[in-house]
């Protein structure tokens, strides 16, 4: 039965109970980790966020009444000990912070009985995820997801210090504000006074962080919940965090070199790692030549080359068809894997075609320097020598080639060396490989619907030597545009920002706005931009996302205390759910059926 805690205070957590209290009374509360019977002796691990601590119960050194209450303990029992601090008996224990120490106990309370729990509260838990997010409340108390809740609070307080220290000021932001086109569909709030109108909530922060500029606070941020309705992954949510700041009268230099200075400081100050600044930069052309993508993992070489010249006038059909329609030939050299079985090479071919590739061409090169080669009749032997020199292949290489328009060519590569990396074991996740990825290009062109659209958003700056081609060749404009990336993931993304009314106008029109529409969607703004605009930029972290690489863990839900699943619900709460009739009543709202 559960005990008062009437005069009773804890005075120790398990971890702070150290070898300087040898000899003293000790009142430490917690969990029941384990509980081992040895008859007439019982140990028990105690568990509080701190850590485990061992107790020791012995019938003749024990209250009578207290002994009984341990002979019950089971896993989950929350209990408060007061016992007496000795060295371990048994030897220490290098696996416990606590392993050189334990504690006898005198007396034991029962502060709360627990059921059997649906799986065991341990670290690095094989318990299905599905079971674990439905159970949140008790997977939270596991040692590793709360050791990653602590560094998520470590990074929030020491980004607010830090930023505050660089004359940032703290400013919220509206959670219901107006649904403006962001790129992900938005999550909607009906008005109750408003019938028929809807709030959105934020995908960002972006315009009024803006506004602040043009408010004249100079230096804005907020660590900001932000909303996004879309297809979710293990770096997605439907809402998440972002590390939110922006500032005025500054351009890429200054953006980059003050958030250079606060990587360096978390990364320093959490994980005990110095990060060499400046930081390494490509621009966004350079990473998908080299790499195949705009947030390339440097952890690892394996870099593409464009071999479209060298085989150029080969008679194989597949690299000569994509070249005729303007696309490239380019390869990865899978360094020493040469002898890969044909099944394994057969899973690459299958693994890049979920990317676009209609194959894999590859030519692996023997110890002997003979090739085996899925194309080696269409290419005389002077060409395959060719070939293998562009790659700089040597005996036990592998090299592999797509060929196809530029924009699959990238895809299927950019993913089939991360893979590759994956499968030898090159991706070390302690090694912290930042860089920024700068100069994107203004707008990309959707086939879809016929016309330009924003890489970034439609108030991202353009480069100053590339607007004269704005009605030339929109799609040669590189923006002011920068994103930091880690180990393959984008960390956060930013850029100076429109402040000359002419060239929000024209961007505005590029994308399809007509002056009604622009003003209709983002007129708060444009009017705001009325009044004198200093120049500003901005840039915004996801936090979970860098407490995630900082913990070493596999998605993002691991350092969220009460993630979503992939289709946006919460198995612990079953949100979303039906609601009451009259609530939608009073919003003027009605449910249609699918059926009908």
């Amino acid at each position: 039965m559960a005990e008062s805690m009437l005069g009773l205070k804890r005075s120790h957590r398990c971890t702070e109970v150290t070898t300087a209290d040898i000899g003293s009374e000790v009142t430490v509360m917690g969990w029941v980790q384990k509980s081992r019977n040895k008859g007439g002796l019982i140990f028990v691990d105690l568990r509080d966020r701190s850590g485990i601590l061992q107790i020791i119960f012995e019938e003749s050194s024990c209250e009578a009444e207290s002994f009984a209450k341990a002979e019950k303990l089971r896993s989950e029992f929350v209990i408060a000990v007061t016992g007496v601090v000795e060295s371990r008996a048994g030897g220490v224990n290098e696996h416990l912070a606590t392993g050189a120490i334990e504690v006898r106990a005198k007396g034991l309370r029962i502060l709360s009985e627990s059921e059997t729990p649906p799986f065991p509260i341990e670290e690095n838990s094989k318990t299905k995820e599905e079971l674990r997010l439905k159970y949140r409340y008790l997977d939270l108390r596991r040692p590793d997801i709360q050791k990653n809740i602590k560094v998520r609070s470590q990074v929030a307080t020491l980004t607010r210090a830090f930023l505050a220290e660089e004359g940032f000021l703290e400013i919220e932001t509206p959670t219901l504000i107006k649904s403006t086109p962001e790129g992900a569909r938005d999550y909607l709030v009906p008005s109750r006074v408003h019938k028929g109108a809807f709030y959105a909530l934020p995908q960002s922060p972006q315009l009024y962080k803006q506004l602040l500029m043009c408010s004249g606070y100079d230096r804005y941020f907020q660590l900001a919940r932000c909303y996004r309705d879309e297809d979710l992954r293990a770096d997605r949510q439907p809402e998440f965090t972002q590390i939110d700041m922006e500032l005025s009268f500054v351009d890429v230099e200054d953006v980059l070199e003050v958030n250079e200075r606060l990587l360096k400081k978390l990364f320093k100050e959490i994980c005990n790692v110095d990060i060499d600044v400046p930081l390494l930069r490509l621009t966004w052309r350079e990473a998908m030549d080299r790499f195949g993508s705009d947030k390339p993992d440097m952890r690892f070489g394996m870099e593409l080359k464009n071999v479209s010249d060298v085989v150029r006038n080969t008679e194989f059909a597949v690299f000569k068809g994509a070249l005729e329609q303007g696309g490239s030939v380019r390869g990865i050299n899978a360094e020493g894997q040469g002898a890969m079985p044909r099944k394994k090479i057969d899973a690459l071919v299958e693994y890049a075609k979920g990317f676009g590739a209609k194959g894999l061409a590859y030519l692996a090169i023997n110890e002997d320097g003979t090739y085996k080669c899925s194309f080696a009749k269409f290419m005389t032997e002077e060409e395959l020598h060719a070939l293998a020199d562009a790659m700089d292949g040597k005996p036990g290489d592998l090299l592999l080639f797509a060929a196809d328009r530029d924009k699959v060519v990238f895809d299927v590569l950019g993913n089939l060396r991360l893979e590759l990396a994956r499968q030898l074991d090159l991706l070390k996740k302690d090694d912290f490989k930042f860089l920024w990825v700068t100069e994107f290009p203004l707008l990309e062109y959707n086939e879809e619907q016929g016309r330009y659209t924003a890489m970034h958003h439609p108030f991202t700056m353009p480069m100053d030597e590339d607007w004269a081609l704005i009605d030339s060749d929109p799609g040669a404009v590189r923006a002011k545009a920068y994103d930091i990336v880690l180990n393959g993931t984008e960390l956060g993304g930013g850029s100076v920002r429109i402040h000359q009314s002419d060239i929000q106008s024209k961007m505005l029109e590029l994308l399809g706005f007509t002056k009604e529409q622009a003003q209709e969607q983002f007129g708060f703004l444009l009017d705001a931009f009325k009044y004198g605009v200093p120049p500003h930029a901005g840039l915004a972290y996801g936090l979970d996302r860098v407490v995630m690489l900082m913990v070493g863990a596999d998605s993002i839900r691991d350092v969220i205390a009460f993630p979503k699943v992939k289709d946006a619900s919460c198995l612990m709460s079953e949100a979303p759910a039906p609601v009451d009739s009259k609530q939608l009543d009073e919003l003027g709202i009605g449910i249609s059926d699918e059926n009908e």
